[in-house]
């Protein structure tokens, strides 16, 4: 029966019209993102093992992931390999699809899960850790409780290749300073998502320069712009969490500087980016 409202107004809901507006009828099943072309050309071609790996990484199932990984180890499949040419392919994936606006946060936290308890499968059929291209610290700042941005790009750098030491959230300034030390980074990444706390970048700089200590320092965070970074020597601002494995193989692959990554930033990140423009 007709409400009062539909008897005065017409009917209210027509579902043909909603379904048409959405593009349920128009388009039909949306596109699986293992279909998407981009992300096609990084998954493994060949049915099998590896590309079943690949794919749990790619839905964020931890559980699927470890399953298939235990699996193959148990077919003899070297767990190098399989971090290479499984878990870091679905999570490039995962990186393509984030990066055109197709997945999001939840999409990179659940992926990176799956992936880091793959390849700790591995390691430890290995006996050993895999090795890294390198170290890198990352840390949100003194006085900033707010680590989801750090915690992507601990996630990123882990899964290309890099070994990131997790200083945590609200990290004293001198204890970055500590951790250059000892870890011998080839970067150093600090967030902060208030303008309260993001003074805490040139604290640091400064105590690492008394130190003699000239690492490349990223800053971002939702608070940070690139002018106030840019005050400050030896640091450079950091636009995307996806962006910082790029910035350190152009440290590590082609001796970039921070003052080369202030230039060249989009050409090093390989996208345009409205901040360097």
């Amino acid at each position: 029966m007709d409400s009062p409202l539909e008897k005065y107004y017409g009917k209210l809901t027509d579902y043909d019209t909603i379904a048409i507006r959405y593009n349920v009828k128009i388009e039909g099943p949306a596109l699986k993102p293992e279909d998407d072309p981009e992300v096609m050309e990084i998954l493994p071609k060949e049915e099998g093992i590896k590309r079943t790996v690949a794919l749990a990484v790619l839905y964020g199932d931890k559980d699927e992931c470890d399953a298939q990984v235990a699996k193959a180890l148990d077919a003899g499949e070297e767990p190098i390999d399989l971090i290479n040419n499984a878990l870091m392919k679905g999570m490039d994936g995962v990186s393509a699809s984030y990066t055109k606006g197709e997945f999001f946060l939840p999409d990179l936290m659940l992926a990176g899960d799956a992936m880091m308890s793959g390849v700790a499968l591995c390691e430890a059929k290995l006996g050993h850790k895999a090795d890294s291209k390198a170290t890198v610290c990352c840390c949100a700042v003194e006085g900033d409780p707010h680590d989801i941005g750090k915690n992507l790009i601990v996630m990123f750098l882990n899964a290309n290749g890099y070994e990131a030491v997790d200083l945590g959230r609200d990290v004293p300034n001198t204890k970055v300073v500590e951790a250059v030390k000892e870890n011998k980074p080839v970067l150093v990444t600090a967030t902060a998502l208030m303008t309260t706390t993001m003074t805490a970048f040139g604290k640091i700089i400064a105590l690492m320069q008394e130190a003699g200590l000239d690492t490349p320092f990223g800053c971002g965070g939702g608070a940070v712009r690139r002018d106030f970074v840019e005050e400050t020597p030896q640091t450079f601002y950091g636009v995307e969490a996806y962006h910082v494995p790029k910035l350190a193989d152009a440290i590590v692959d082609d001796g970039k500087t921070w003052e080369d990554i202030r230039k060249e930033y989009s050409d090093i990140v390989g996208e345009y980016v409205a901040a360097y423009s």
